[in-house]
């Protein structure tokens, strides 16, 4: 995900937050894992408490999300990143310039159109949505509940609301979400084509090493089972700029921020797909609050400039 930052009061305690090397190092290593408290101290040879007052600040400056889970010995708290990026930006006061400040959270479940193939399922936080490897489950009124959904091959198509008002284009837009391949069980090499469409245009195609079950996800529920599962994916940024399209800073495309322009009321639909014709057909795994190893849903962020 990521976090704006401006000229604003809100923005002055991640500012304040970031202005310590011990914080930015906790940072570093929350980069790469959740970690416990009581990890974060053995990482960076401080005491626990040292570390508490430093996640105490990075977690009211929003940029860290703690929250408690099962140790060795009890429970313990866990902390991990609640953005993974950030840009700022000076911004005029008169409403004239860009605007940040405009956002949707768009759960797994809540597509509006798919065609998949087996292997495919969904779960919510509770259990398996019907019968595993049965595409017509991804029909089901429960599937407003799912947070997880796989499939091997085919797409899930999802409508972004346009907040857009007369006078106004979209100057950026920036997709957050947890992903991965679809192997029968889990194979950590595993490569998938997953390719990305907003508003009908092609973004472009990343591939993705593999379908990881190597390690239990920090946020699967009990119930979801340990062995021979996707635990987790990699959380992916892809951006639509002026510039083009881009994911992880990396370019995918040409394709540019004019090129998906909707109309006033128009919704901006969303496509993840796997296309049957693709170099490596390896499916796709999407997560969302509750599974894997980000507590966020499909995250999106948009940057709004006059016309």
């Amino acid at each position: 995900m990521i976090r704006y930052l401006s000229t604003d009061d809100k923005s002055l305690l991640v500012y304040e937050a970031l202005a310590s090397r011990p914080r930015l190092d906790i940072l570093d290593w929350l980069a790469k894992r959740p970690m416990s408290v009581k990890e974060i101290a053995e990482a960076l040879s401080f005491s626990s408490a040292t570390v508490t007052v430093h996640v105490q600040k990075l977690e009211e400056a929003g940029l860290i999300v703690c929250s408690p889970a099962p140790g060795k010995h009890g429970r313990q708290k866990l902390c991990r990143l609640a953005a993974d990026s950030f840009q700022g930006s000076i911004r005029t006061r008169s409403g004239s310039g860009y605007r940040d400040d405009l956002s949707c959270s768009i759960r797994v479940g809540h597509y509006t159109d798919y065609s998949v193939k087996p292997t495919c399922g969904l779960a919510m936080a509770s259990s398996f949505i019907g019968q595993l490897d049965d595409p017509r489950y991804f029909s089901d009124t429960r599937r407003f509940d799912a947070d997880v959904l796989w499939f091997a091959e085919g797409f899930v198509e999802y409508r972004i609301p346009n907040y857009l008002l007369p006078g106004q284009r979209l100057a950026r837009i920036d997709i957050s979400m947890e992903l991965c391949s679809e192997a029968p069980g889990s194979n950590e090499i595993w490569p998938s084509d997953i390719s990305f469409e907003l508003g009908g245009a092609p973004l472009g195609v990343w591939t993705c090493p593999g379908d990881f079950g190597d390690k239990r996800g920090v946020l699967n529920p009990d119930w979801w089972p340990s062995r021979n599962k996707t635990q987790y994916g990699l959380l992916k940024i892809v951006s639509v700029t002026e510039e083009g399209t881009f994911i992880d800073g990396v370019k995918l495309s040409d394709t540019s921020a004019r090129d998906v322009q909707p109309a006033f009321g128009q919704h901006l639909p969303l496509r993840i797909s796997v296309l049957p014709d693709a170099g490596n057909v390896g499916g796709v795994t999407l997560f969302g609050r509750g599974f894997g190893n980000y507590d966020q849903n499909i995250e999106i962020a948009f940057q709004v400039a006059p016309v």
